[in-house]
């Protein structure tokens, strides 16, 4: 899809670049309750080991996944989201420039594009299919200071759509903690999730002060994150959420795999083991807190 080399650049250097494997992973154990992928891209297409929504959908409920957040990050993607989620009740979408791209289209194109990207995104957000606003935010790493002024006036578009709308706002923060949350809060924005969380334990304090969802996906079970496993040591059940990100950031013991929302499970029993629960514990309240943010998945 069109925006796969942006999603691939975005995550060179933090734990995946292409799948180094080219099959999935085997399926794991099935969770005895049942939870929410709240963040995965199933548009994008990774040559001969493209899973179909369809497979993705049943691998994922034969281990207890029952709905799938399916994100948006430009405008094609965010309209085959709402495509794909009138299609599968199980499937949820969110609409969303994402923040690497504002600045590419405001510095290649113009300034106006992005305003009419932006509009665009704001129309889409409208319909019903949509559940949050995203992924957007502000990405320090890819984009550097010509761009940035760029990505934070998307950014704070974002957040007065999913404001005016009351849906949540979808988070994207690399190397930029401490403006995505000047931003977030000048902004008055209500609905906070901080996708594919990235953080530290003093960065999650932070945010759950303010009511705001920490969203952890595979890489909270990488060696090199201990940052990640202790955020999640002091953030409440009432505030967590988790995510694939697929088909990135596969969890261990299969890094380097293609992800899909059926490895689920992996991540939850380290989220689990540093919260200090049982993994059905966090199972249930991952599913709570997703329906609450983005209604029921049937």
């Amino acid at each position: 899809m069109n925006n796969k080399d942006n999603e691939l650049r975005a995550r060179k250097d933090f734990g995946v670049t292409e799948s180094k494997k080219r099959e999935y992973p085997p399926l794991p154990t099935k969770l005895t309750t049942t939870t929410i992928d709240a963040h995965c891209h199933l548009d994008i297409e990774d040559e001969d080991i493209f899973m179909s929504v369809k497979d993705s959908v049943n691998k994922a409920k034969a281990v207890g996944i029952i709905g799938i957040v399916q994100v948006g990050v430009d405008v094609p993607s965010s309209k085959w989201a709402i495509k794909t989620a009138k299609e599968f009740s199980n499937i949820h979408a969110t609409v969303a420039i994402h923040p690497n791209d504002a600045p590419v289209i405001a510095l290649e194109k113009s300034e106006q594009a992005l305003d009419e990207a932006i509009a665009e995104i704001a129309e889409l957000a409208k319909d019903d299919a949509v559940r949050a606003i995203g992924e957007t935010g502000v990405d320090f790493f890819r984009t550097g200071e010509a761009g940035r002024q760029y990505q934070e006036k998307s950014f704070r578009a974002h957040i007065q759509i999913a404001n005016k709308l009351n849906k949540p706002v979808m988070v994207h923060d690399r190397d930029a903690h401490a403006a995505a949350l000047k931003i977030l809060d000048e902004e008055k924005a209500q609905r906070v999730i901080f996708h594919c969380y990235s953080g530290d334990k003093e960065f999650a304090q932070e945010l759950v002060k303010r009511g705001w969802y920490l969203s952890f996906a595979g890489t909270c079970t990488f060696k090199n994150a201990q940052n990640l496993r202790d955020a999640l040591s002091v953030t409440p059940l009432e505030n967590v959420l988790v995510e694939t990100d697929a088909p990135f950031l596969t969890p261990m013991p299969y890094r380097g795999y293609p992800n899909a929302s059926y490895m689920i499970p992996l991540t939850l029993a380290t989220m689990a083991r540093e919260m200090n629960v049982d993994i059905d514990t966090v199972a249930n309240a991952t599913r709570l807190n997703a329906e609450k943010l983005f209604g029921k998945f049937e």
